[in-house]
C-alpha cells in the first residue's frame, strides 16, 4: 500500500555525492497538495522521492479519481514518460511535504545506457510494480472491503499520516457511500472507535482479525 525503494534512494545519495554527472540532479521541494507530475502534461524530469509520501492516481473526465498507489522514499516517477517520450499517464501529488531528486531527461537517458546499476534498479522496480498490481487485484477480488480498509488504516497509523476519506475510497475503488457503510460495519463490531477512524484494537488483535479474513478466502 505504501511503496518504498531504499536501494534506489541509496543509489541517488551516492550518485549525487560524487562525479560531475550527479551535479545535474536538482533537489526539488513540494508542499502537500502540490503535483510533482500532472496527468497529460509533458515533463522534463524523472523524480526519485527523497523524503515524504505522494499518491499516484488517474483523474477521469467526470472528475473521479482512481489511486494506484502511495509512494514513499526511493520511489521513481516519470520514468515511463522518460523512456517512451510520452505525456504523463497519471498525477503524482504530495500528501506530506516532499523533497525529490529531479533527474533531467537527458541524464536519465544517459544513465539507462551507461550505468548498469541504475538500469538494474529500474528493471527491478518495474517488475515489483507488475507483481504488486497483481497482488492488489487479487485482494480486491478475494477479500471483503473491510479487510482492505483495515490494512489501509493500519498503514495510516504506522506512517503517522492523514489520508482523506476521499483518497481512501479512491484507492479501494469504492464510492464514499460504500466507504461510510463499511466504517459503520467496523464500528458495530467494535473494531473502530465510535466516531473517528482509529483502530480500537491492539496490534495483536488486529493481526488476528486480518488472518481471519485471509482464512475466509
Amino acid at each position: 500500500m505504501l511503496r518504498t525503494n531504499p536501494a534506489f534512494l541509496h543509489f541517488m545519495e551516492q550518485f549525487t555525492a560524487g562525479g560531475p554527472e550527479g551535479e545535474a540532479v536538482a533537489i526539488k521541494t513540494f508542499t502537500p497538495g502540490t503535483r510533482l507530475i500532472l496527468q497529460g502534461d509533458t515533463i522534463s524530469y524523472v523524480y526519485i522521492i527523497r523524503e515524504g509520501i505522494t499518491k499516484c492516481y488517474i483523474e477521469e473526465e467526470n472528475g473521479k479519481e482512481y489511486i494506484f498507489e502511495f509512494l514513499g522514499k526511493g520511489e521513481i516517477t516519470g520514468d515511463l514518460e522518460g523512456i517512451r517520450k510520452e505525456k504523463c499517464l497519471c498525477n503524482i501529488e504530495a500528501i506530506t511535504s516532499v523533497t525529490a531528486y529531479a533527474i533531467p531527461h537527458t541524464l536519465f537517458a544517459w544513465l539507462l545506457v551507461n550505468n548498469t546499476t541504475f538500469n538494474r534498479l529500474l528493471l527491478e522496480e518495474l517488475a515489483v510494480r507488475i507483481r504488486q498490481t497483481c497482488i492488489r487485484t487479487s485482494y480486491q477480488q478475494l477479500y471483503p472491503v473491510e479487510y482492505a480498509l483495515l490494512r489501509l488504516l493500519a498503514l495510516e497509523a504506522a506512517q503517522d499520516i492523514v489520508i482523506s476519506k476521499k483518497d481512501m475510497a479512491s484507492y479501494l475503488g469504492i464510492t464514499i457511500r460504500t466507504f461510510n457503510r463499511t466504517l459503520k460495519e467496523l464500528r458495530a463490531k467494535n473494531i473502530l472507535d465510535p466516531k473517528g477512524l482509529n483502530i480500537d484494537l491492539s496490534r495483536k488483535q488486529l493481526e488476528k482479525i486480518l488472518r481471519r479474513f485471509e482464512e475466509m478466502r
